[in-house]
């Protein structure tokens, strides 16, 4: 019996060696290890990045630094607003604005004019430094002229910043990988399959990076959309401009109404000359039917 089991018990410890061995093979060393053919593509076929990656995962193959990094990541908040301002001088209300946008170290993305027959329309977009946003607003509030509407509305992105931020650092432990991969593997097959996968990754991790380039741009400045408005027939229920600003623009516009009439009345004279050839015809028509 004794001589049984010693034999049993070697076989024992040989397959725990092999066991040990194979548990601590590497990446590369399974690859050059697994079989030709279907064995070794199989190999070959690193797991994808998952669509849900979890924090633990990113500090097992990346170390702790990369888990403290997302744990300490700020809160993303992108705020915006709109505001629409009637004024009684489209130029020296545009010159006061270009004064606060310097004094808030703003800058104009677009600007756009419309002049029509009853109003004067300039649209400006105002990127500001997120933390000059507010102060910026309160000074359009204030001795520009009357506002007539204000929306400002704020958006919270730290989740979706966050997520992207966990996704890119595991593609790119992904992305390592399959490079250490390319500098063992020998056939023209495996090479084109880990080749086709890195240039996958390599996209994803573009996109990623342009992804959170575009949050950090949104969060760090703000967007105001600005719409200065005068109109140049105002009434009385509606105009919040002064009665002698009203009185003004009455005259003017009276004065242009009769310049369109009198102009109008000129581009008939074709008209006016029909009017003494229709007369002298009647006139001729009537003398006959008397006699």
């Amino acid at each position: 019996m004794k001589k049984l089991l010693f034999p049993l018990f070697c076989l024992i410890l040989i397959n725990c060696n092999k066991s040990e061995n194979l548990a601590n093979e590497s990446p590369k060393e399974m690859i050059m290890s697994a079989p030709k053919g279907e064995d070794k593509a199989f190999a070959l076929q690193a797991p994808p990045p998952p669509n849900s990656i979890s924090e633990k995962t990113v500090s097992d193959d990346n170390g702790s630094s990369t888990r403290q990094k997302i744990d300490t990541i700020s809160k993303k908040i992108i705020k915006n607003g709109e505001m629409r301002i009637q004024v009684g001088d489209i130029k020296r209300a545009q010159n006061q604005i270009n004064e606060i946008i310097k004094k808030n170290k703003a800058y104009i993305q677009k600007e756009e004019f419309q002049n029509t027959d009853t109003d004067e329309n300039l649209d400006i977009i105002i990127r500001v430094p997120h933390k000059n946003f507010d102060a910026l607003v309160n000074s359009f509030s204030d001795g520009v002229g009357s506002i007539l509407s204000k929306n400002i509305f704020s958006n919270d992105v730290t989740e979706e910043y966050t997520d992207v931020s966990i996704k890119l650092a595991n593609k790119k432990i992904y992305l390592e990988k399959y490079r250490d991969m390319l500098k063992s593997v020998v056939t023209t097959k495996d090479i084109l399959e880990i080749q086709e996968n890195i240039r996958e990754l390599e996209d994803e991790i573009d996109i990623s990076e342009g992804r959170l380039r575009f949050i950090d741009d949104r969060v760090n400045y703000s967007t105001l959309n600005l719409s200065l408005y005068k109109e140049k027939i105002r009434s009385s229920t509606t105009s919040k401009v002064g009665f002698g600003s009203r009185f003004g623009d009455s005259i003017t516009e009276g004065w242009n109404s009769f310049v369109a009439f009198f102009l109008g009345a000129i581009s008939l004279w074709p008209f006016f000359l029909l009017i003494p050839i229709i007369i002298f015809l009647w006139r001729k028509w009537r003398s006959r039917k008397k006699k």
